[in-house]
């Protein structure tokens, strides 16, 4: 300067206001390479805790897994078409002539129809008529069919009929299978992964639980696929106790002269009974009354021939 004062030279501004645009841009940087290193560590240590879980810890889930899957397939999607299952049965008391012939028409009836006889029970009442009871299982089509056949057998004296929906039942039960089914494939599964010998004792205990409730699932499954499937009809069969007399309920001569036989034979059967009851003590009697006619008639004959022999003494001798 010409004044000769020395003047201090300033750097430009500019670099120092680039400085803190590159801090901040670092600090972000570093930011986001922790929060990505957080992320990674986390997803690691969950892969590494569900490989280390133990098998009952696995079972445990895959039982939740089950219990929700089941209560999601429990209920039929809207707008499926659902099958209708029922269960069909009925009771009918038939009056016949014979019940022989009858039993015999009836089978006939059910085996016609596709179905069979589940049981069949005949006795004798009062030693005059038969009777049977009869219980018969035919498909559910022939139902209505073999009811107006059995009942036109003969007199119909009674009829019982019930239908019982079970369709919520049926599907219940499928879906709990489906689900139980499931249920010991995972633990089957896992059975296979296990390594220690504790976690494959544990494991089959709860494989055998699960396959025992899965057949105790078929089991019912089935018992209700037979009742929807063939319907039950119990027959009773039995015989008039009486035939029909007169129209007007008098009574004729054949009648009162059966009943006045059954009467004197009745009657002829008491005496004999009575007879036998009472000849032991009639025959004691009769020896105990002979002994005693006995025992009496000999001091009378003593007594008589006393004086006799007495006279005979004091006679005197004949000349």
């Amino acid at each position: 300067m010409p004044d000769g004062r020395h003047t201090e030279i300033r750097p430009p501004a500019r670099p120092f206001r680039r400085r803190p645009r590159a801090l901040a841009a670092a600090g972000l940087l570093g930011v986001l390479l922790a929060t990505g290193a957080c992320g990674a560590s986390s997803d690691s240590g969950s892969l590494s805790d569900s490989k280390a879980a133990p098998p009952q810890a696995a079972g445990a889930a895959a039982e939740s897994a089950d219990r929700s899957s089941g209560k999601a397939g429990s209920a039929p999607a809207p707008g499926s078409a659902v099958a209708v299952h029922v269960i069909r049965t009925a009771t009918l008391y038939v009056e016949v002539e014979s019940v022989p012939k009858a039993v015999s028409a009836a089978r006939g009836v059910a085996e016609a129809a596709g179905g069979l006889v589940a049981e069949e029970t005949t006795e004798r009442v009062d030693d005059t008529h038969d009777a049977s009871h009869l219980v018969l299982r035919v498909p559910q089509a022939r139902y209505d069919e073999v009811l107006r056949d059995l009942a036109g057998a003969g007199k119909l004296v009674s009829r019982t009929s019930n239908a019982k929906d079970v369709t919520g039942q049926v599907v219940d039960v499928e879906s709990r299978i489906a689900t139980q089914r499931a249920s010991v494939a995972r633990v089957r599964d896992l059975m296979d992964k296990a390594e220690k010998l504790t976690d494959v004792v544990t494991l089959e205990g709860e494989l055998s639980s699960r396959q025992a409730a899965l057949e105790s699932l078929l089991a019912q499954q089935e018992s209700l696929k037979d009742r929807t499937t063939l319907a039950t009809v119990t027959l009773e069969l039995s015989e008039p106790e009486a035939d029909a007399g007169d129209p007007d309920g008098e009574t004729g001569f054949l009648d009162a002269l059966g009943g006045g036989w059954d009467a004197f034979v009745t009657m002829l059967r008491w005496i004999m009974v009575a007879v036998g009851a009472t000849a032991p003590f009639l025959a004691t009697a009769a020896v105990l009354v002979l002994l005693w006619r006995l025992l009496r008639r000999r001091p009378a004959r003593r007594s008589t021939a006393s004086p006799e022999a007495t006279k005979t003494a004091e006679a005197p001798p004949a000349p």
